[in-house]
């Protein structure tokens, strides 16, 4: 017997730009207090409307599948036509007092114009529109490595869940955080680790690449003895092979994902890479 995903509905309350390329949106919905837990990097999925849907159709429970394991065959049942947008995220906060979960729009070229659909949508939210909601799951729950000092590594799409590890780090844990994103508008404040956290921002309109910094970091990762990488696929797995080869931290050490892939999109089918990322991550957490 297995845990079911959770598939819900959930509605804007409020949208917030937090940089000129960031959207933080609101959501509430009844069944949110039994689904969010009080721990970091919580991924979900949303379910985006097609053109001319108020809200976005979402997989139906077979009576057959009572447990909801088999959620993602409902969801591809779908006429094409009809299919939401599926795209994941990370819950950047919940306020249980108010039961209002804040979700990260990253907005391709400041306002969502030829972006993805999730782009798109985020840079017109309004309070009151409707999307679906996968998870979370504490099934996927992975924990954090044991540290002393944590490398966090990510460009703008890691950076809600490096906020809530930032907050969840336990007491002694230093971190050093590599960020890359567009410019230096799109850098924000985040939080203070127990330990002491230090952020170096990497600015892609200067020629900076998440990948060129951590490799380049000489001394300022001295002392790392564990890390948490998350972006564009491609770099995620080069950084975790400099850090396991070159900088010789324990495959178990290394927690990473790849959030998304250059030029491609989650509607489209694993490429070798995708495949190869995926047997190197089983590996790490073996």
């Amino acid at each position: 017997m297995g845990q079911a995903l959770p598939v819900t509905y959930v509605r804007v309350v409020d949208v917030e730009r937090v940089t000129p390329r960031t959207a933080r949106i609101g959501f509430t919905a009844d069944e949110l207090p039994g689904l969010l837990e009080d721990r970091p990097d919580q991924q979900l999925k949303l379910c985006l409307p097609r053109a001319g849907q108020a809200a976005p159709r979402l997989p139906e429970r077979d009576a057959d599948d009572p447990y909801g394991m088999r959620w993602y065959e409902a969801y591809l049942a779908i006429p094409e036509a009809e299919r939401p947008w599926m795209r994941s995220f990370t819950v950047r906060s919940y306020d249980r007092e108010r039961n209002v979960m804040a979700v990260d729009f990253v907005l391709h070229g400041g306002a969502g114009v030829g972006g993805g659909p999730a782009a798109r949508w985020g840079a017109t939210a309004r309070a009151g529109d409707v999307l679906g909601m996968i998870g979370p799951s504490s099934l996927y729950a992975r924990p954090l490595p044991a540290a002393r000092r944590m490398l966090l590594a990510g460009d703008e799409t890691a950076l809600p869940a490096i906020a809530t590890l930032l907050e969840a780090l336990p007491a002694g844990t230093g971190a050093v955080v590599f960020a890359e994103v567009a410019d230096a508008a799109e850098e924000r404040e985040l939080p203070s680790a127990a330990g002491g956290a230090e952020v170096r921002w990497v600015h892609r309109d200067r020629g900076g690449s998440l990948a060129a910094a951590v490799r380049d970091a000489g001394a300022d990762l001295d002392g790392v003895d564990a890390a948490w990488v998350a972006g564009e696929a491609s770099a995620v797995r080069g950084l975790r092979r400099h850090l396991v080869e070159d900088r010789e931290l324990p495959r178990s050490a290394v927690e990473f994902s790849g959030y998304w892939r250059r030029a491609l999109t989650q509607d489209d089918a694993p490429t070798e890479e995708d495949l190869a990322w995926a047997a190197e991550r089983a590996a790490g957490a073996s």
